[in-house]
C-alpha cells in the first residue's frame, strides 16, 4: 500500500460511514458549540467534553418507549418503602445526624423529607444511573423527536457547571434524562438551586452528600414546604362517594367534612390550608387529604406516586406508621426487594437464566415469570407478584 493511499483511505472510509444522521448530529452538535460560547461556555472546554462524542440511539429510544409493562402504584410502593429502605434511612439518620439538623435548620425542611428523597431517588446513592450526560443531553437536543429545545438548555446548564468548576466533566453521570447526582438534579436545576453544605466553595451533588442534601433542602424549601406542617393522611369515603378529587382541586377542611370525608384514625380532619383528595387507586382504594407538603414533594417528579411513596417513606422514618389501613384493590401485592431476590433466586433453582439474584426485574427475569405464569394458568403479563412467588414457594 502506497503512502497516499494510507493517507487517503482512512479519510474516504470515514466519509463512506458518514450517513446523514451523523452529519446531522455533527452540524447540531457546532451549533451547540457556538451557544454554548455565547452563554460564556469557553469554546476549548466545549471541545474537550464533546471530542469523539457520537449519538446514542438507545437514548432516544428511551425517550420515546411506552413502558412495556405498566406498574400499578401497589408495586411500585411496594419496592420503593420496603424494610429495607426504612433500616437503611435509620442508620443514615444516625450518621449523617448533624448534617440533616444542620440542613433542617438552615431550611427549615424536615430532615426525614430530605432522607425520603436521597432513598427514593437514588438508593441513598446506590444507584445514581449509568448514562454520561453530554452524550445522552446532546443526542436528544440534536435527534429527538420532541423536547429539543428543553434538552438543548439542559446541554448548556450541564455544560456551565463543568465550567463554573462545581464539577469534572466524567463525574456527569446519571439517568438517561440527564438527572444525576445523590437527589437526581436536572442540570438546571442544579445551578438553580444547588448549594454548597460542606462549605469547600464548590456544589458537588456528586461525591458530597452534605451538598446534595442542603440542595435537596433547598429546592423542598423553594417549592413551598411549610415548617411543622402534615403533607397529609389516609381518610375514609363514605360509601358511593362521587364527588370532587385530585391534586389540584382544593377545598377548605369544612367542605370535606361536609361531604362525609373522615380521617381513617377516627380523629377530627386538621392541617395547615385548603386540602385535596387524591385517589390513586380510585374510589375503592386508599384515600388521601394532602396539604402543601405533599404539593412540594410531588413538585420534585411530578407523580402521584413518587410523591406518595417520598411521603409514606419520610413517615416511616419518622417513627409515624406509614401503614395503610385500606387495602390497595388487588389480589396480587407487589413484592419488596427482598422478595423480587428471592424470586429470582427460585426461578434459577427452577433452572432459568435471569442473571444474578440482584432484585432488578429485567427482560430475563419477565420472561422467566411470563413461562411459569403459562405453566400454572395465570396471565402470562411477567410481572413479579405476590401470587407467582407464593407459586414458586409452594414448589
Amino acid at each position: 500500500m502506497s503512502r497516499i493511499t494510507r493517507l487517503v483511505l482512512p479519510a474516504l472510509l470515514a466519509l463512506a460511514l458518514a450517513t446523514p444522521a451523523t452529519a446531522q448530529f455533527s452540524a447540531c452538535v457546532a451549533g451547540l458549540r457556538d451557544e454554548a460560547r455565547e452563554s460564556g461556555v469557553p469554546g476549548d472546554l466545549f471541545d474537550h467534553v464533546m471530542r469523539g462524542v457520537v449519538p446514542d440511539p438507545k437514548i432516544v429510544e428511551l425517550s420515546e418507549a411506552q413502558p412495556e409493562f405498566v406498574t400499578p402504584i401497589w408495586d411500585y410502593l411496594a419496592s420503593l418503602v420496603d424494610a429495607e429502605k426504612v433500616a437503611d434511612g435509620q442508620r443514615f439518620l444516625k450518621s449523617y445526624d448533624r448534617v440533616l439538623q444542620d440542613a433542617e435548620a438552615k431550611f427549615s425542611v424536615d430532615r426525614h423529607v430530605i432522607l425520603a428523597v436521597w432513598g427514593v431517588e437514588s438508593d441513598y446513592g446506590r444507584v445514581a444511573g449509568r448514562y454520561w450526560l453530554p452524550q445522552s443531553l446532546s443526542t436528544l437536543a440534536c435527534t429527538a423527536p420532541r423536547r429539543r429545545d428543553y434538552f438543548r438548555s439542559e446541554f448548556m446548564a450541564a455544560l456551565k457547571i463543568v465550567a463554573r468548576g462545581d464539577l469534572a466533566p466524567e463525574k456527569l453521570r446519571g439517568s438517561w434524562a440527564g438527572a444525576f447526582g445523590h437527589t437526581q438534579f436536572m442540570p438546571s436545576t442544579y445551578l438553580r438551586l444547588a448549594v454548597d453544605g460542606d462549605g469547600d466553595g464548590r456544589r458537588d451533588l456528586v461525591d458530597s452528600i452534605p451538598d446534595a442534601l442542603f440542595s435537596t433542602a433547598n429546592f423542598l424549601r423553594n417549592s413551598g414546604w411549610q415548617p411543622g406542617a402534615t403533607w397529609g393522611y389516609e381518610v375514609l369515603l363514605p360509601a358511593g362517594y362521587d364527588g370532587p378529587s385530585g391534586r389540584t382541586n382544593r377545598h377548605p377542611l369544612a367542605r370535606w367534612v361536609k361531604l362525609g370525608v373522615k380521617r381513617i384514625d377516627g380523629d377530627a380532619l386538621k392541617g395547615s390550608g385548603p386540602a385535596a383528595l387524591i385517589l390513586p387507586a380510585g374510589a375503592t382504594g386508599p384515600a388521601f387529604l394532602v396539604f402543601k407538603n405533599y404539593d412540594a414533594a410531588f413538585s420534585y417528579n411530578g407523580a402521584t406516586a413518587y410523591a406518595l411513596a417520598i411521603s409514606f417513606l419520610s413517615d416511616r422514618l419518622n417513627g409515624h406508621g406509614g401503614v395503610l389501613k385500606t387495602p390497595w384493590p388487588t389480589d396480587d401485592l407487589g413484592l419488596s426487594r427482598a422478595e423480587k431476590r428471592e424470586l429470582q433466586r427460585l426461578l434459577i433453582k427452577r433452572g432459568y437464566d435471569v442473571g444474578e439474584p440482584d432484585g432488578a426485574i429485567g427482560a430475563k427475569t419477565r420472561a422467566a415469570i411470563s413461562d411459569i405464569q403459562r405453566k400454572i394458568g395465570m396471565p402470562a403479563d411477567g410481572r413479579p407478584g405476590q401470587r407467582v412467588l407464593g407459586a414458586l414457594r409452594g414448589g
